[in-house]
């Protein structure tokens, strides 16, 4: 298990590779359609909806990395496929696949630096 810096949760933490995204993946669907669903029938807010529906998908994540993560929707950006590599002079991942320059140190990309 691969652990980086996530520039939006502003911590270490896990990154899911494709195989564990796969496992994940219909548990997000599921939790999103409970929480539409549970609103829908209660008019409840989003955040009551939240607390009362299980949440399957961080429990999945949380299994496969032992990192309670309290967020299903910060498990869209713990995908390491949708980061690029990490920058060779801090070592935190590249925002996206396609980054010019890394966010954290501002150091360039060389050509050499894809993955």
């Amino acid at each position: 298990m691969l652990t980086y810096y996530c520039w939006r949760c502003k911590c270490e933490v896990p990154m899911l590779d494709e195989e564990e995204w796969a496992r994940v993946s219909p548990y997000l669907s599921q939790t999103i359609a409970a929480v539409k669903d549970y609103r829908q029938r209660t008019g409840a807010g989003i955040a009551d909806a939240k607390k009362a529906v299980s949440d399957r998908a961080c429990e999945e994540f949380e299994n496969l990395t032992g990192y309670k993560e309290t967020n299903y929707l910060a498990i869209y950006h713990h995908r390491l496929s949708k980061h690029g590599p990490p920058c060779r002079n801090c070592g935190n991942l590249l925002r996206t696949p396609r980054a010019r320059f890394c966010a954290a140190c501002g150091t360039v990309v060389r050509a050499d630096d894809a993955v």
